[in-house]
């Protein structure tokens, strides 16, 4: 298993057989499409959407390798800062100034925007944090060896 942020398509593909399948998977869909239009711009068509993502690879008992140290799930990451930003906003407002009510404003409007779209700016932002390199388990592809 590749974790998508570490993915180097054409690296993939050099040691790729063609006809033998790539399994591209995440949690929600969104980032392992994307990775499949990224094969198939290199003129890849042996990728194969694994539906309902990373629960459906578990409960298939397919093997999940997981990274040496334990890092938070990125979704879980997510729900802490947006968490912390709203209350600490609405505190703010209260105690402070009015005008702090557009920092939970501002991040109720980006979950929105995440739960439409299936793309969450804070989500993409984390995963750069320096705690998250080579630990995103939530996304993968997967090939046959």
């Amino acid at each position: 298993m590749i974790p998508l942020n570490e993915l180097k398509v054409e690296a993939i593909l050099a040691e790729h057989k063609p006809g033998i399948p790539i399994y591209v998977l995440c949690q929600a869909g969104m980032r392992a499409s994307k990775t499949i239009e990224q094969f198939e711009r290199a003129s890849c068509n042996d990728c194969v959407l694994v539906e309902d993502g990373t629960q459906a690879w578990i409960d298939a008992a397919l093997p999940i390798h997981h990274g040496a140290r334990s890092v938070l799930l990125l979704m879980r990451q997510v729900q802490i800062v947006a968490g912390v930003l709203s209350a600490a906003g609405a505190i703010m407002a209260l105690a402070v100034n009015p005008w702090f009510a557009v920092l939970p404003l501002f991040i109720g409007c980006g979950l929105i925007f995440a739960g439409i779209t299936g793309t969450c700016g804070l989500a993409l932002l984390l995963a750069r944090m320096p705690w998250n390199h080579g630990q995103d388990s939530s996304c993968h592809c997967c090939y046959p060896e």
